[in-house]
């Protein structure tokens, strides 16, 4: 006999996590999340969740009636935005979805001529205003860091499949964090994020940022020089050493047995090599929850830069278009505090026929514009293999 409490749980049978892909199809009611412990699928909106701080008090009231309830969803970059978070009616929860296992088809071969490309800002503009910050920091030592981005906007007839493509983000990066979540209107935030920002599970927290990046190669010797060289970059190095202090320094409050490494490791993705540092800890007080921490953490230096306040205002200066929820934190919380929350990083935005894509690049005193262009241009190659183009501007 079922209860009235077990009839108003929102959490469904579990099936196998590549059913949930196949069953999952965009809208503003529903929320796809898979990564290497799990895999999500939400439907419908119990309650909606614009302020991340309501977020615990809102959770609480949907345990008291019954319910198990998760809050999922995205944070934007810049403080002040709404966030698209929401309770779900009905979470489908099933194991981590193994690399060949999702049914995907091969990348759509889409005639080049059927797509139209536009980069905001264009390649030379973005090797400016690389520059600029560049002297910026030459002039001016205590800005250390600014994580600049830019845009690639493309438009095809009809659109894009979006589970389709969900399906090859996880087949080409099973390891990652791949998302589908709605963005607001008719829009919807697709990617898969190498980067965990944080997660709870009890007591035991975990973040693993990252900061420095080099391209990979097809060629298995040249790949492997470029991740070498990246492992002893003293600008990779430097940049890194910036991201792992900051989450030091905002989980130090709140943790006991804090574990930091003292070098970082090496990561890859099928598209890029990172340098990787993953730190641990004790929570101190349990009531602290994962998301909690990991608006303590957002921004990281990773997708900001340091100072974080001088480099946000940076940003808003050079960039030529509103980050939205690109570089914000995309994943899930659930009312005892545990949860997964990811840097919304290798990310796009589809809508109707447009699909735009985000790249960034960490810029310091000794970057070169040339370089970050070409970073940037590897990191957009996720998601043009996704939709069956290879080649970023």
């Amino acid at each position: 006999m079922t209860t009235a409490s077990e009839a108003r749980s929102p959490v469904a049978t579990p099936v196998d996590g590549s059913e949930l892909l196949a069953s999952y199809r965009p809208g503003a009611d529903r929320a796809f999340l898979a990564g290497p412990t799990r895999t999500l699928l939400a439907e419908g909106v119990h309650r909606p969740v614009p302020d991340p701080a309501e977020a615990g008090r809102l959770l609480a009231a949907a345990r008291a009636e019954g319910r198990d309830p998760l809050v999922v969803g995205a944070i934007p970059f810049s403080p002040g935005r709404p966030a698209r978070l929401f309770i779900p009616e009905q979470v489908h929860r099933a194991a981590p979805i193994r690399a060949g296992l999702t049914a995907a088809p091969g990348p759509a071969r889409t005639a080049e001529s059927a797509w139209t490309r536009r980069p905001v800002p264009a390649p030379e503009g973005y090797r400016d205003a690389v520059a600029r910050a560049v002297r910026l920091m030459n002039a001016d030592p205590d800005l250390a860091k600014v994580v600049l981005a830019r845009t690639l906007e493309l438009t095809t007839p009809g659109g894009t499949d979006i589970p389709a493509m969900v399906g090859r983000l996880l087949d080409r990066d099973p390891n990652g964090y791949t998302f589908a979540v709605p963005a607001g209107g008719t829009a919807t935030l697709v990617g898969a994020s190498p980067e965990l920002l944080l997660s709870r599970r009890g007591r035991h927290v975990v973040s693993n940022p990252l900061a420095g990046s080099a391209a990979r190669s097809t060629d298995p010797v040249e790949d492997r020089r470029r991740a070498e060289e990246l492992a002893r970059s003293p600008k990779d190095l430097a940049e890194h050493a910036f991201v792992v202090d900051a989450v030091r320094r905002a989980l130090a409050p709140h943790c006991d047995d804090l574990v930091v490494p003292e070098r970082p490791s090496l990561i890859r993705t099928a598209a890029m090599w990172h340098l990787s540092t993953t730190v641990t800890g004790t929570l101190r007080d349990p009531s602290t929850s994962a998301l909690d921490l990991a608006l303590a953490l957002h921004p990281t230096p990773a997708v900001c830069g340091t100072p974080t306040d001088r480099a946000r205002d940076l940003i808003g200066t050079l960039e030529p278009f509103d980050r939205g929820l690109y570089t914000g934190v995309v994943g899930w919380g659930d009312a005892s505090g545990d949860g997964e929350w990811v840097v919304t990083l290798r990310c796009a935005e589809a809508d109707g026929d447009l699909l735009r894509l985000f790249a960034g690049a960490g810029v310091v005193a000794a970057s070169v514009p040339e370089h970050e262009l070409a970073e940037t241009a590897a990191k957009f190659r996720t998601f043009l293999h996704a939709v069956g183009l290879e080649n970023a501007e």
